[in-house]
C-alpha cells in the first residue's frame, strides 16, 4: 500500500522549533490536497495545516496560525511543517495525510475521514 513517511520529529524546549518533512510517493503526489495532523493518546485526531499542491493555498488550525508554516518543494516530492514558537500543548505525534487523487482541500483542513494516506507519524515533544 501506498505510505507517506513523516521525519523530522524530537524533543525539544519551549519556544524552540522543529521542520517535519513528509515524503510522498509519486502516486499520492497526484493528490491536490496534503494536510498535517497530531494526535495525544485519548484525543480526537487534530488538523493542524493544509496546503493545495496545486496552487500552493494554505490552511491552518487557529490554535497554530501565526507559529506553524506548511510548504512544499514538488521537485522533491516533499511537504514541510515548519513548527515554530512551540508550546507544551504542541506535543503529540504529527502525521502526514492525503486526500485521494484528484480532490482538493475544499477551502480548508477538513476532517481527518476525508484524507485516505497517512504516514506512521513522527514525535514532537516540547517541555
Amino acid at each position: 500500500h501506498v505510505q507517506l513517511v513523516e521525519s523530522g520529529g524530537g524533543s525539544v524546549q519551549a519556544g524552540g522549533s522543529l521542520t517535519l518533512s513528509c515524503a510522498v510517493p509519486r502516486n499520492t503526489y497526484t493528490t491536490n490536497c496534503i494536510g498535517w495532523f497530531r494526535q495525544v493518546p485519548g484525543k480526537e485526531r487534530e488538523g493542524v495545516a493544509a496546503i493545495m499542491i496545486l496552487g500552493g493555498t494554505t490552511y491552518y488550525a487557529d490554535s497554530v496560525k501565526g507559529r506553524f508554516t506548511i510548504s512544499q518543494d514538488n521537485a522533491k516530492n516533499t511537504v514541510y511543517l515548519q513548527v515554530n514558537s512551540l508550546k507544551p500543548e504542541d506535543t503529540a505525534m504529527y502525521y502526514c495525510a492525503a486526500r485521494a487523487s484528484g480532490w482538493f482541500c475544499d477551502g480548508g483542513l477538513g476532517t481527518s475521514s476525508e484524507y485516505v494516506h497517512w504516514g506512521q507519524g513522527t514525535q514532537v515533544t516540547v517541555s
